[in-house]
């Protein structure tokens, strides 16, 4: 579904809306859909879903016994038309995924979103299993990189970044051409098994990690390089919901801060949940090891989103532009040190 074709239904809905408010004044809703990806950046997530922190914060708050559906999806563009299609309540998705929702979405009654929290912060790493490719400009034509989601996943647009900074701003889509859409543990494979047109992953841990240690597969770059450590990854929902629901919203927030301190308190244990739902193998001492790394940072607070609001708007992509991060994001986070 694309935004055009959902925008059409959803105005159309919101023309009824008189007719649906007739009873609207209810209790809060008591069953919550909530997506996550793959990868570590989804780790504040995955916490929540295994020690149950939002069921366990929405009862505290007089919620009752909340039932939590959990999806798992992948990449900007499928992130963003579940949530315009109306099947997610909260969605963990790249920062650059979020940010091209809410500037297309703002000013939209029914179709406005909000981001709801920061999550995560790490480094991405280009990795290749082609020896002549040492840096950006190495690549050819025929060389292919996978990446979660075309132009607006979390990897397309840190790539056009860094491009735009080795190539210069007029350049930032000079990689695009070479990109394909394939979600992190089926390019991992294709990375490593050598025998595709897949040369190079730009990918997040754990997967980055199992690549570099197989025969043939080298880093090019690493995110942080060019960035810095910057939040990757939020939480969103869509606005119409939020205010409908600002208890249920202050548990979410309340249960991702929870997970965050698990996270910074324990993270053998935060290794263990995440070995327990990875797609893939790994070792709960490795996972360890990469969560003991000073570029995986988890917190609630968003650092940097503007650097994507930023970037996006000067390359087009979105014509609307916030004059500063909180305005993308629910009151509740106004009095913290975002950026």
């Amino acid at each position: 579904m694309t935004f055009k074709h959902w925008l059409r239904t959803a105005l159309a809905v919101a023309m009824l809306a008189p007719a649906l408010a007739v009873g609207s004044a209810r209790a809060e809703v008591n069953e919550v859909r909530i997506s996550k990806g793959f990868g570590i950046l989804y780790l504040p997530l995955i916490v929540m879903q295994d020690q149950q922190l939002l069921e366990k914060r929405a009862k505290a708050a007089g919620l009752g016994d909340v039932k939590v559906t959990w999806l798992m999806l992948d990449g900007g563009n499928v992130i963003n038309d579940a949530m315009m299609a109306g099947t997610l309540d909260f969605a963990g998705t790249g920062a650059p995924g979020f940010v091209t929702l809410w500037a297309k979405a703002k000013g939209i009654p029914n179709v406005e979103v909000v981001g709801v929290s920061g999550m995560s912060s790490t480094s991405l790493w280009l990795n290749t299993n082609k020896p002549e490719i040492k840096k950006l400009e190495d690549f050819t034509s025929a060389d292919k990189i996978a990446l979660p989601g075309i132009k607006t996943s979390l990897s397309a647009v840190v790539l056009q970044m860094i491009a735009a900074k080795e190539f210069g701003p007029e350049n930032y889509a000079k990689l695009d051409p070479a990109t394909v859409s394939l979600p992190h543990p089926e390019a991992v494979t294709a990375l490593i098994g050598g025998k595709t047109e897949i040369r190079a992953h730009f990918t997040s841990p754990p997967f980055q990690y199992i690549e570099a240690k197989a025969p043939g597969i080298h880093r090019v770059l690493s995110s942080v390089d060019y960035l810095g450590n910057i939040t990757l990854d939020v939480t969103f929902a869509p606005k119409k919901f939020v205010d409908a629901n600002p208890k249920m919203t202050q548990a979410f927030i309340d249960a991702m801060d929870d997970a965050n301190q698990l996270i910074a308190k324990d993270k053998k244990l935060a290794a263990e949940i995440f070995t327990r739902s990875s797609k893939v193998k790994v070792d709960v001492a490795e996972v360890q090891q990469m969560l003991e790394d000073p570029d995986a940072r988890f917190s609630t607070t968003p650092q940097g989103v503007m650097q994507f609001a930023d970037f996006m708007h000067r390359a087009g992509t979105i014509k609307v532009k916030p004059s500063k991060w909180s305005d993308m994001f629910v009151p509740q986070l106004s009095d913290r040190p975002g950026s």
